[in-house]
């Protein structure tokens, strides 16, 4: 272990030595305070023993939320029926109280961890639903004005978008989670309420079932709050969909966070590895930022000494912000730079970003995000590009578009053309593509 920490340090110290000299001032501003100044919390999952000394120290030097790992489990803390254990989790609790952290409570209806005595039970619908929202009453009772975000329900769906076959989905269906969000909302008014799952991070099969089960959800009144979104990612793989499908989330009307993120690689971890991590963690900060309604970023474990990788990826881990000796990995720079304050353009900004919504043979959707990155409001926007491979519009919406050869220029309609700063506007059109449907260079935005 000894050497594989010293070969691990001197690579961490070549990397974070060719860190450009303009984001040292980023660097030395604790990761909390530069989210803070982006509108959005920084948060990491800890574990309730290790919170003391140094470990302590950097998650509240560093971090302006904190989850537990394990200690707001139902088998942690109803290990038997009706008995309760809280001393785990009051620790995180007076933890996050004394260093003016948020508290997000992790979780309290999952598949996984669950005390035998529920996961193993006989049970009828009636009997389960009130061992359920029995539980969640009570837990969010004992911590109501304490705690700011609840997983509320976890993982609730198999890879392919269907209800997964828990204990909870097998014997209610999906009304499951709707009496759970009810429970939790009636414990605790004041808390914010989100569906919580992995493998959702860009679009597909997964996050697809995950929009029209939200979709279900709120057309009948249960009160989701958030989507949380688990970015469990690996080396390079990065969705380049996940921007989009953090906007398509907001665009329901719900809080969207990346609640549990590292990037995990095939050890021995290389100055190259490495530096590809840093680029990772800073895409996936900016994903974030880039959407009003997310409201933060949690990484799941701060430090490689306290991730969950190795135990369930053999051969793999380096995944977290912070090596085992607790040094600053090129990660951490790369969240930095990140977050780093953005000097706005003027009065009022105007940028605009292009993306495939989806593609057929011989057509597709797309979609342009205007966004106005200044500190005044955006009166009136106008956008432009050039089509690189002959396509042609053949309709839009939310925008007047026109095209003439390979030029295409789309103007605001009466009611999208004030943009608050900070806000966005969005308009979408299809076209037609023969060949290769590469996207345009370059987009003006005024």
């Amino acid at each position: 272990m000894l050497r594989r920490l010293t070969v691990v340090t001197a690579l961490l110290a070549a990397a974070l030595t060719a860190t450009a000299t303009g984001t040292a001032a980023a660097a030395d501003t604790p990761l909390r305070d530069l989210a803070e100044a982006r509108g959005i919390y920084l948060g990491t999952a800890v574990t309730g023993g290790k919170l003391t000394g140094a470990y302590a120290g950097t998650a509240a030097a560093q971090f302006d939320s904190v989850t537990p790992g394990n200690e707001m489990k139902w088998g942690s803390v109803e290990p038997v029926r009706g008995q309760y254990s809280w001393t785990g989790a009051d620790r995180i609790a007076d933890f996050a109280e004394a260093h003016g952290q948020r508290l997000r409570g992790h979780t309290l209806v999952w598949h996984s961890q669950l005390p035998s005595w529920v996961e193993n039970g006989t049970w009828t619908p009636d009997a389960l639903r009130t061992v359920m929202t029995d539980h969640v009453t009570t837990q969010v009772t004992r911590y109501k004005g304490r705690v700011d975000h609840w997983d509320v329900v976890n993982e609730p769906l198999n890879e392919d978008g269907t209800l997964r076959r828990s204990v909870f989905g097998a014997t209610l269906g999906e009304s499951y989670i709707g009496d759970a969000f009810r429970a939790a909302r009636a414990a605790d008014p004041a808390a914010k309420l989100y569906l919580n799952d992995y493998s959702t991070d860009g679009l597909g099969a997964k996050s697809d079932g995950m929009y029209t089960l939200v979709e279900r959800l709120l057309a009948q009144g249960v009160p989701v709050d958030g989507v949380g979104f688990q970015a469990h990612l690996i080396l390079g793989q990065v969705p380049s969909t996940l921007e989009a499908n953090l906007r398509r989330f907001s665009d329901l009307g719900v809080d969207v966070a990346i609640t549990e993120l590292d990037v995990r690689m095939t050890l021995p971890a290389t100055e190259a590895k490495l530096a590809q991590q840093k680029a990772d963690y800073a895409a996936v900060t900016r994903a974030c930022l880039a959407v009003t309604r997310c409201a933060g970023l949690t990484v799941w474990g701060f430090t490689d000494s306290d991730s969950w990788i190795p135990d369930f990826f053999p051969g793999q881990g380096a995944a977290t912000p912070y090596d085992e000796g607790l040094n600053p990995k090129p990660a951490y720079a790369g969240i930095a730079e990140a977050l780093a304050p953005v000097t706005p353009p003027g009065p009022a900004g105007c940028a605009a970003t292009y993306t495939v919504q989806s593609q057929w043979g011989g057509g597709f959707t797309g979609q342009v995000t205007v966004r106005n990155t200044g500190s005044a409001p955006l009166t009136g926007w106008r956008v432009a590009w050039e089509y690189p491979a002959g396509q042609r519009i053949t309709q839009a919406w939310n925008a007047a578009v026109t095209q003439t050869g390979t030029a295409v220029t789309a103007t605001h309609l009466s009611y999208n053309g004030t943009v608050p700063a900070g806000g966005s506007a969005t308009f979408g059109f299809n076209a037609s593509w023969t060949g290769t449907n590469p996207p345009p260079a370059a987009l003006t935005c005024a």
